[in-house]
């Protein structure tokens, strides 16, 4: 089952939105994450939809095993199968929590933990400052899967075999050895993959040509497991080739071909994201400024709007009697004024008050300008200089534009 841990720079969302994941407490739902099962670390843990699919799909595949083992189980053996299901996720869970844990010690902030039909996913949402780092905490989650799969194994030594605990610590074994094995192979968005970033971002000295070299060969895993799963399956002992029927093949093909896509497309996102990053410094506050002309409260909207012409200005900045700024008149708020009524209306009446959040240093570039906006959403901040003097007005607009232009530009698609 894959498991990554997704770097996010800006994630999906509007740069200019915060990226809350909108959990619940006490188990409820939160937006597009699932059901909120409690934080470890502080980081929440979710169960996806999806989850309770995969369950009930083990719960059936391994209680039609359990019958051939045990068959003096009965029905009971679909009761010894969800529970394998939900050890076998908890196992999961503690590979995502090394995962965690190490982004935590490398002051890497960890968005959520979820749980999903492949197996699970802990969002971090900055990457590794060094190459080192990266290797650590992609392997420390295949590290840990191979350790529970070695405490499970010494479990089975204490129990006989041919008992519901013998067969439940083999099978909590075996499945632990292949999700380590799995993540292991080396291409993105597995943890073998971002090892291999790691190794070559410390022999090539660039983190970019690490995500590329991982991410290249991601994609041809996926094509090898599209092939070769099913073809492996139906040439070996994987399976008994007396009782392989064709709805067998067509479960094999499917599962290959749903392991391969998610291989494919994690491949791509973290070389996509790879390049956005590398754009990311074209994202500065200096430059996507809009130039802002000062006017009191009470100045008419007509008589604002022809000073800012006059002055080749795209923003108004409303200020005290001694020239400070208090407020920001709204873009959407001078559209929606007829221009008949513009000589009635004070800029006031459009404005929106300054909050600390609101105003950005000048200097803000990258990853630091998206988080201060993050942080504080608005349609308008007011930019100033060192010294607090007003640089100009900075339009979500400009700013999401500009993120847009760095997602699809040359580099971005590559």
């Amino acid at each position: 089952m894959p498991d990554s841990e997704s770097d996010r720079t800006s994630g999906p969302d509007s740069p200019a939105r915060p990226q809350g994941s909108g959990e619940k407490p006490g188990g409820s739902k939160g937006a597009g994450g699932g059901l909120l099962m409690g934080r470890v670390f502080g980081v929440p843990i979710y169960v996806a939809p999806s989850w309770f699919l995969v369950a009930a799909l083990i719960t059936w595949f391994f209680g039609n095993q359990l019958d051939r083992v045990l068959p003096d189980l009965g029905a009971g053996r679909y009761l010894v199968s969800l529970f394998f299901a939900v050890a076998f996720y908890a196992s999961v869970l503690v590979h995502e929590l090394a995962h965690t844990y190490a982004a935590i010690r490398f002051d890497l902030p960890v968005r959520r933990i979820q749980l999903q039909f492949f197996g699970g996913v802990s969002e971090i949402e900055k990457e590794s400052q060094t190459p080192g780092r990266e290797f650590v905490l992609a392997g420390v989650g295949p590290l840990l899967s191979l350790v529970l799969g070695g405490v499970f194994w010494a479990g089975m030594l204490t129990v006989e075999r041919d008992t519901v605990p013998g067969v439940l610590l083999a099978g909590l074994m075996i499945s632990n050895v292949i999700v380590a094995a799995f993540n292991l192979l080396p291409g993105l968005p597995l943890d073998g993959g971002r090892m291999l970033r790691a190794v070559v971002w410390r022999l090539s000295g660039s983190p970019m040509t690490g995500t590329v070299v991982a991410a290249w060969t991601g994609r041809v895993l996926a094509v090898v497991v599209l092939i070769g799963f099913p073809l492996t399956t139906h040439l070996t002992g994987v399976t008994d080739r007396d009782s392989y029927t064709g709805v067998d093949s067509l479960t094999d093909a499917l599962l290959a071909a749903i392991l391969a896509a998610i291989i494919w497309t994690g491949a791509g996102n973290s070389l996509k994201m790879a390049r956005l990053r590398e754009r990311l410094p074209a994202l500065n506050a200096r430059v996507l400024t809009r130039r802002a002309v000062p006017v009191s409260a009470q100045t008419p909207l007509s008589e604002a709007l022809r000073r800012a012409n006059d002055a080749g200005a795209r923003a108004l900045v409303v200020v005290d009697g001694q020239g400070a700024p208090v407020a920001l008149v709204r873009e959407a708020g001078i559209a929606s004024v007829p221009e008949r009524r513009r000589p009635w209306v004070a800029v006031s009446a459009l404005a929106q008050d300054l909050e600390d959040g609101m105003r950005v240093p000048a200097d803000l570039t990258g990853e630091a300008l998206l988080d201060h906006l993050r942080a504080t959403p608005a349609t308008e901040y007011l930019v100033v200089e060192e010294n607090d003097e007003i640089y100009g007005v900075l339009s979500t607009t400009d700013v999401e534009r500009a993120f847009m232009d760095a997602m699809t530009g040359p580099a971005a698609r590559r």
